[in-house]
């Protein structure tokens, strides 16, 4: 069935809009991450295996092919005056693409074309310094920590000299078999996970009292001509039966390290199908109403994602809700389905 399955996609990629694609180096898409990312999903956009460009040496969008369709991860890496006339250009190469986690910019430009958008959820923002985990509305943050260190926890920035690769490979295997579908992992929307992080990524990790590793919280960088301008949340692995507290605990303590740092901002990345409303665009009514059910759909929290666990989560650090966005040409059911492949939803 997986063989046919795939025969098929071919099939129909290969009569997808040729697109002219821009040959970039990996030093050279580091380089523009470094000038123009700087949204949540732009290091992603560099260094995930699999992804094709469009664009040059001014800039780039980042897209993958399923079932014939082609689909943008996130924002253009370019500069913010010149992102627009770079999404008009490929709307025209590529036919009817799709563009997911989209932030509101590039939403706007897209109506303009014609595009339906919808919102996919939120990410969360925490602002530095502003968010300080003071008041009362933190106190579950502030214990979270200080348990972790009463229990004879440790939480530490690990420089490579901290745990072995080995630990590391054991806490993601045990995490795996652990989630709700073990035999895959989502991709597209996150890329897979590296034993060894990749170049500018930081990490972070929760060891027990015997120093054995019971946590860790990978960042990917964001940028703005040269500067680090924050953090996003690439990755979380922890052991089975960990303590609540570990997450907690050790997302406290990186955001205070990056706020010492002066580092402006750090968002805790995408919690899928939560808070949808209008977006303030043209829109389908459809798949807003099915974005809804599903974030409420006990099966689908069940069975393929904790979709409330992930919002609830995130919104235990009191953060900034940012909505995110996915837009799509009018006739989209294909296209849907095709989307929840390429995430590997289903």
């Amino acid at each position: 069935m997986t063989s046919l399955r795939n025969r098929i996609d071919d099939f129909l990629d290969r009569r997808a809009p040729a697109v002219p694609a821009a040959s970039l180096a990996d030093e050279q898409r580091l380089a523009l991450l470094r000038r123009h990312g700087d949204f949540s999903l732009a290091y992603s956009t560099a260094t995930q295996d699999g992804l094709s460009y469009f664009g040059g040496q001014d800039g780039y969008i980042a897209f993958q092919t399923k079932m014939g369709r082609h689909f943008v991860l996130g924002d253009p890496v370019a500069d913010p005056a010149a992102r627009a006339g770079l999404l008009a250009r490929f709307v025209e190469a590529a036919g009817a693409p799709w563009f997911v986690q989209v932030g509101p910019r590039t939403a706007e430009t897209l109506a303009g074309l014609g595009y339906l958008v919808n919102r996919l959820g939120f990410d969360t923002a925490l602002p530095l310094p502003a968010t300080d985990f003071s008041g009362s509305r933190n106190e579950t943050v502030r214990y979270s920590e200080r348990w972790l260190g009463k229990k004879g926890f440790v939480l530490a920035e690990d420089d490579g000299t901290l745990v072995s690769a080995a630990e590391v490979e054991a806490l993601s295997t045990e995490w795996r078999a652990g989630r709700i579908v073990s035999r895959r992992e989502m991709a597209f929307l996150n890329r897979p996970f590296l034993v060894t992080p990749g170049p500018l990524m930081r990490r972070f990790v929760l060891t027990d009292d015997a120093g054995k590793l019971v946590a860790l919280l990978d960042y990917d960088p964001m940028f703005s001509d040269g500067e680090v301008i924050g953090y996003t949340t690439a990755f979380k692995r922890k052991v089975a039966g960990a303590t609540p507290h570990a997450e907690i605990g050790l997302t406290k303590f990186s955001v205070d390290r990056f706020r010492a740092e002066g580092v402006p901002n750090v968002t805790l990345g995408l919690s899928p199908l939560a808070a949808i409303a209008p977006s303030g665009f043209a829109e389908s009514a459809l798949w807003r109403s099915a974005f809804a059910r599903a974030f409420t759909s006990g099966f689908v929290n069940r069975t393929r994602f904790n979709l409330q666990g992930q919002a609830a989560f995130k919104r235990r650090f009191h953060g900034r809700e940012e909505p995110v966005y996915i837009a799509f040409p009018k006739g989209s059911a294909f296209g849907m389905l095709a989307l929840l492949r390429l995430v590997k939803a289903i």
